[in-house]
Order: structure tokens, then sequence, then C-alpha cells
């Protein structure tokens, strides 16, 4: 599958205000600075979708981007949030938690993982949660081009062992480059698999 069109809809404060759910979504979340609009931008083939910014913790709402005018991507907050308030914290995990389980057409998460990094207990406990809660998920650690190839391989590996000690069965994963076009077509190959599941289940 490959994406023709990328427009930017709308910025919502919680998932009441976000458009209407009449087509599969995918949202994409993960630690802060961890690379999330890059990706985006890089699926997409459009650098100025999703803005990039050196300050972690930019994305503050629930940011919805029509692809081909039948899927939706959206871009969450990333969650181990910068330096915030308490308060601000914890508005945020509600608006995250509230879209992420009451949002009637999310398909699946893609939570992000820097591959630069040894396992992080933030991300772990996160997709555990997501497990409690039985969204689908997939990981895409990114990333992986500013960090030796045997790092890389030594994180995932590292990561997915620590899933092991809670998870039988462990989710598809992907290893990505932004600027490397690095797993794009992988990802883009799983969305279009899963709309179509979608079309012949609203067909059924």
């Amino acid at each position: 599958m490959d994406i023709h069109s990328a427009t930017y809809v709308i910025s919502s404060p919680d998932h009441t205000k976000c458009p209407a759910p009449d087509r599969p979504e995918y949202a994409f979340i993960g630690r802060s600075n961890v690379g999330k609009s890059s990706l985006i931008n890089m699926l997409s083939r459009n650098e100025r979708l999703a803005k990039i910014s050196r300050t972690p913790g930019k994305t503050q709402l629930i940011n919805h981007f029509n692809i081909d005018n039948s899927w939706y991507m959206v871009d969450l907050p990333g969650y181990g949030f910068a330096k915030v308030s308490q308060a601000q914290r914890k508005k945020w995990e509600k608006m995250i938690e509230d879209y992420l389980r009451r949002r009637d057409n999310l398909v699946h998460v893609f939570v992000l993982i820097d591959s630069r990094h040894s396992p992080q207990k933030l991300d772990l406990e996160f997709v555990d949660r997501l497990g409690e809660w039985q969204i689908p998920f997939s990981l895409v650690f990114t990333k992986a081009d500013k960090e030796n190839q045997r790092t890389v391989s030594a994180n995932v590996k590292a990561f997915l062992t620590k899933m092991r000690e809670k998870w039988q069965f462990l989710p598809q994963h992907f290893v990505t480059s932004a600027e490397k076009k690095m797993g794009r077509d992988q990802i883009l190959d799983l969305i279009g698999s899963m709309n179509e599941e979608t079309r012949e289940e609203e067909d059924v």
C-alpha cells in the first residue's frame, strides 16, 4: 500500500471532539522526543504534515490526518511528558487513556520506542497497560540510523526479552529510520491489510 494524499484535519483536546468515527484510525504514540512526527511525515511522504519540534512534549492535543480520504493517522501526545506540572500531566494521561479506550474506530496503535536505548521502564509499563485494556498494538523502534546496527539489534532483542517476562505472545515489531525511509513499506502494508479486514467486516 502507498499513500497518495495526506492532509491535516484537526487537533482535539479530547476524544469527544475528534472527527466522526467513520473510517479506520491508526494512532502513533511514544515517549516525548521519540521521533513521532518524523515517522508520520516519512510514512506520508510529506515532510510538513506533522510539526517537528526539538522541544519534547510539543504535541499536546490529538492530531488527526486524513489519508487518501479513507483512513486517519493520529498523532498522540507523548507519555513520560516533558517538564510540565503534575496537574497538566494528569490531564494528558486522562486524555490519552480516554481516547485509546473509547475511540470506536481505533483499529491499531503503533508504540514508538527509541532503538538507541536499552529497555525503558516507562515504555514497558505503557505496553503492559495496552495489554490490560486489550488494545491491539505494534512496536516501532525508531532512529535506527542514529546508532550502529549491533546496538540497535541488541536493544530491540532486550526489549522483547523483557516483554516475554509477562507476555505469552509478542506483538509485531518494526525497526525504522525516518531519514532512510526504513520500515515504511512494512508498516504501510500492515495498515493496508488491516484496512482490508475492516472493510470485509463492515460488508458482512
